[in-house]
C-alpha cells in the first residue's frame, strides 16, 4: 500500500513519515489503520496493548474479526453493520461511543472510537481508527446514573410520604375540628341539663320556699288579731309548715349536691383517684342494673397529678358511658393495676360488641375523645371487639412511682 495512508502531498519526505509515526506512538489513545478488506496495515504500541497483543500479532489481521466481533451483550456482530467499515465504504467519517472491543483473553472494554477514511486522490484506500479506552468514564457514568436513579427514587419515596403524611394530617386535622365540635356541642347539652335541673328542681323549690314565707309572713301579722284558740291552731299550722320548708331546704340541698357531683365529684379532691373510680363504678353498675367484676391492684404510694388524675377519670366515665349507651350487656369486669411502671385500666363487657368500621367511624367521639385524652398523657387506649363477643376497652399510660 502507498506510504500516504494520511492524503499527504505527494512531495513529503521520509522525514514526514517518521514524525508521524513518532506522533502515533507518542499518544495514548490507540490508533490502527486497515484497507479495504479490514486487515490491519499499522497499529500502535498503545493500540495494541489495549488489545492484549503484541504490534506484529497484529499487522495483517481482519480488525473486525479480531477485535470488534459481538456486541456488548455477546451477540455476533456482522462486518456489514459496522460503523468503521461503512465509513470507509461510503467514505464518511463516524464517531460512537456505546460499543466494545475485545481483547486477546475474550474479555471487552467499553470504547469510543472514530474512524475516517484514508483517501488517495479521490479514491479511498482504507480508514485510520482511533480508540480509547472508556471503561472508568463508563463506570464513573453508570454510577452517576445509579445515583441519579436513587435520588429520583428517594425523592419519588419522600413526595409519596409527604403526600400521605399530609393527608394524614388533614385527615387528622379534620377529626379534631369536629372533635371540637362535637365537645362544644357535649359542653353545651350539659350546660342545658344543668340549667334545666335548676330551673325545674331548684327553682321549684325555691318558689314553694318563697310561698311558705309569705303564707308565715301574713299569719305573724295576724296573730295579734285571733282569740286563744285560733291562736293554738295558728301555731300548730306554722309548725307544720316550717317543718315542711324544712324538707323543702333538704331536697334542694341534695340537688345541689348531686349537681355539683355531676360537674366534679368531690371524691375525688377528699379521697383521690382510686376511690373515686370505685365510687364511679359502683354507681353506674346500680344505675344500669349490671353485674360487676372489680379487681384493682395499685401500690399505696401511686399517686398522680390532678390533671393526669382527671383525664383517667374522665376516660374511665367515657368507657362506662359507652358500655351504657352500646352495649346491652349485663355484666362488666373491671380491672386496674401497675406493671412494667405503666397504668392500666380495663373495661371488658358481655355485650353486643362492634366492629372496627364503627370503632373507626369519624362520628365515633367518644372514641376519639379518649384517645385524645390518652395522647394527651404520653400513653395509648386499644380497643378489641367483635360483634356478639362483647368489648374490651384498654388504656395504657406512664407513670412514676413516688
Amino acid at each position: 500500500m502507498s506510504t500516504n495512508v494520511l492524503n499527504l502531498p505527494a512531495g513529503a519526505s521520509a522525514l514526514w513519515q517518521n514524525r508521524l509515526g513518532l506522533l502515533l506512538e507518542s499518544t495514548g489513545e490507540g490508533v490502527f489503520g486497515i484497507d479495504l478488506a479490514g486487515n490491519c496495515v499499522f497499529i500502535n504500541r498503545a493500540g495494541a496493548q489495549m488489545l492484549g497483543f503484541a504490534a506484529d500479532e497484529v499487522m495483517g489481521r481482519n480488525m473486525h474479526a479480531l477485535t470488534h466481533h459481538s456486541h456488548p451483550d455477546g451477540s455476533p456482530y456482522a462486518d456489514g453493520d459496522c460503523p468503521i467499515f461503512n465509513a470507509f465504504r461510503q467514505g464518511l467519517p463516524c464517531r460512537v461511543d456505546t460499543e466494545v472491543f475485545w481483547r486477546r483473553d475474550g474479555s471487552a472494554f467499553a470504547v469510543e472510537y472514530s474512524s475516517h477514511p484514508i483517501l488517495e486522490g479521490d479514491q479511498v484506500q482504507g480508514a485510520v481508527i482511533a480508540f480509547v479506552d472508556i471503561t472508568s468514564r463508563k463506570r464513573a457514568a453508570d454510577e452517576l446514573q445509579r445515583a441519579h436513579d436513587e435520588l429520583a427514587r428517594a425523592n419519588d419515596e419522600l413526595e409519596r410520604r409527604v403526600a400521605a403524611r399530609t393527608q394524614e394530617l388533614s385527615q387528622a386535622l379534620a377529626q379534631l375540628r369536629e372533635l371540637s365540635a362535637y365537645s362544644e356541642q357535649v359542653r353545651e347539652d350539659e350546660r342545658t341539663r344543668i340549667a334545666r335541673e335548676v330551673h325545674d328542681e331548684l327553682g321549684s323549690l325555691l318558689v314553694a320556699l318563697k310561698m311558705d314565707v309569705n303564707w308565715l309572713h301574713k299569719r305573724l301579722g295576724e296573730q295579734g288579731e285571733r282569740t286563744p284558740e285560733a291562736a293554738g291552731d295558728m301555731r300548730t299550722q306554722m309548725r307544720c309548715k316550717c317543718q315542711n320548708m324544712s324538707r323543702l331546704i333538704e331536697n334542694a340541698v341534695d340537688n345541689v349536691g348531686r349537681i355539683i357531683t355531676d360537674l366534679r365529684p368531690s371524691i375525688l379532691d377528699h379521697q383521690g383517684l382510686w376511690a373515686a373510680l370505685e365510687w364511679q363504678a359502683q354507681e353506674f353498675v346500680q344505675s344500669a342494673e349490671l353485674e360487676l367484676a372489680w379487681q384493682m391492684e395499685v401500690p399505696a404510694t401511686l399517686h398522680l397529678p390532678e390533671p393526669a388524675a382527671i383525664a383517667v377519670f374522665r376516660i374511665f366515665q367515657e368507657m362506662l358511658s359507652n358500655v351504657g349507651r352500646h352495649a346491652q350487656a349485663s355484666a362488666i369486669d373491671i380491672a386496674i393495676d401497675v406493671q412494667d411502671e405503666m397504668l392500666q385500666l380495663r373495661v371488658r363487657d358481655n355485650g353486643v360488641g362492634a366492629t372496627r368500621q364503627a370503632l373507626e367511624a369519624p362520628t365515633a367521639y367518644g372514641v376519639m375523645g379518649m384517645r385524645e385524652r390518652a395522647r394527651q398523657l404520653g400513653g395509648r387506649l386499644s380497643i378489641t371487639s367483635e360483634p356478639g363477643q362483647g368489648s374490651c376497652l384498654q388504656l395504657l399510660i406512664p407513670l412514676e412511682l413516688s
